[in-house]
């Protein structure tokens, strides 16, 4: 693919910014009619971004300061653009260590970096980034060695060497990689690749044969020295997996990974699934609890708003002024009025004395009313007198009532 495929829209500006882009990534000078005549146009690095030459830089027509982004990983050794930049490198001048430093090069400090970059963090990342910047100019070159290498020197590694290889070739401070670098760097590997200077960590690294592998880079003045990062390493991420194992290894299993895989025997299988069947019943349980805490917060304040509305409504009835009080006491009174009537008027006299009874208004000539005798049975005999008697009276008044009539 060439790269004005992959060069977004908006920074094309009539063809020119793609050519620039193409000329810049061959590491060829740019368009002449941009540079001044008495000055050489400057060579740029793969990593070296477009502003920092603009900035350097004096120019006849005003351009736009334009922002590269990387947009392909660091090439291996063997393909075009990394053997493109090693024929143009002029191997004959020498650069010493003041010179790079200066910034006096006639051409790209080419520094060497190597490792395992086994797991690659960020401490891999910064080291590359200190070799990068180690001079003003540099054309990063970082050596991978194979796992088979690694594996006699030092130990097993977790990637693979195509993932290392990858993961270092996507670095954006990496420019070149070199692939199953050798442990050791001997004249004819520094004069193949044109190194300069190699770049690594003032610690002697002996790898356990107790020569320091980079002692007669140091001697000759090729080496430059890089920090550590403190805290960080493959080792410790190596360490941390190991002491979580059955974390890792549960999570695994519950991602779909097979026992035989994770090389778990039969019985762990079962114990990790099991393990993990009770976490998830613990974490039910946990969200049961809390969906129950949440409903009995809102019963509690739902039940708080209702007693707060009964005992309103309770004492509206029968509080002191409530309603059935009002009643009751209403009720009350007509109730003693039914039981109890008021007494008779009692009316004064002339002298002054007062009667009760009612009957001094009426006249002194009319009688009281006379008192009702009690009711008295008449004998058998008695009875049968008065009924022959009253029934022939009866018969006599008939007699008397036709008489009349027939007169």
């Amino acid at each position: 693919m060439e790269t004005s495929e992959i060069i977004p829209k908006h920074m094309e500006n009539g063809g020119t910014t793609e050519k620039l882009h193409k000329e810049s990534r061959k590491g060829a000078s740019f368009h002449k009619s941009t540079w001044t005549k008495d000055r050489k146009p400057p060579t740029m690095s793969r990593k070296r971004p477009y502003d920092e030459i603009c900035r350097n830089s004096t120019t006849q027509d005003s351009m736009p300061h334009l922002k590269m982004s990387i947009f392909k990983p660091a090439p291996f050794d063997d393909e075009p653009d990394a053997l493109l930049e090693r024929e143009r490198c002029d191997y004959s001048v020498r650069i010493s260590y003041e010179e790079a430093c200066n910034g006096a090069a006639t051409r790209p400090v080419r520094v060497y970096a190597d490792g395992i970059y086994d797991l690659f963090h960020q401490g891999h990342a910064r080291q590359l980034m200190q070799a990068k910047n180690v001079f003003p100019n540099v054309y990063l070159i970082v050596g991978v060695c194979s796992g088979a290498l690694t594996h006699s020197k030092k130990g097993r590694t977790v990637m693979t060497d195509d993932e290392r290889y990858e993961a270092v070739r996507h670095c954006r401070y990496v420019d070149e990689v070199v692939r199953d670098a050798p442990w050791s760097l001997d004249d004819e590997f520094l004069c193949k690749h044109k190194i300069d200077f190699v770049a690594h960590d003032e610690e002697p690294y002996t790898t356990g044969s107790g020569v320091d592998v980079y002692a007669p880079l140091k001697a000759r003045g090729m080496f430059v020295a890089t920090q550590r990062t403190e805290g960080v390493s493959t080792s410790d991420i190596v360490a941390r997996i190991v002491r979580d194992y059955d974390v890792y290894v549960r999570r695994n299993l519950a991602r779909g990974y097979s026992a035989k895989e994770l090389n778990v025997s039969f019985l762990n299988e079962k114990k990790f699934r099991l393990q993990n069947k009770m976490d998830e019943l613990k974490e039910q349980g946990k969200k049961v609890i809390e969906n129950l805490d949440e409903k009995r917060v809102d019963m509690i304040q739902k039940w708080e708003e209702k007693s707060r509305d009964f005992i309103d409504t309770f004492l509206l009835l029968f509080g002191r002024e409530g309603r059935l009080s009002h009643i009751w006491n209403e009720s009350k009174g007509r109730i003693m009025q039914a039981l109890s009537p008021p007494g008779s008027p009692h009316h004064n006299h002339e002298d002054g004395s007062s009667s009760a009874t009612g009957y001094d208004d009426l006249d002194d000539s009319a009688s009281p009313p006379p008192k009702a005798g009690r009711f008295e049975f008449p004998s058998p005999r008695s009875s049968v007198s008065q009924i022959n008697s009253s029934s022939h009276h009866d018969h006599y008044d008939e007699d008397e009532e036709e008489e009349s009539r027939s007169e």
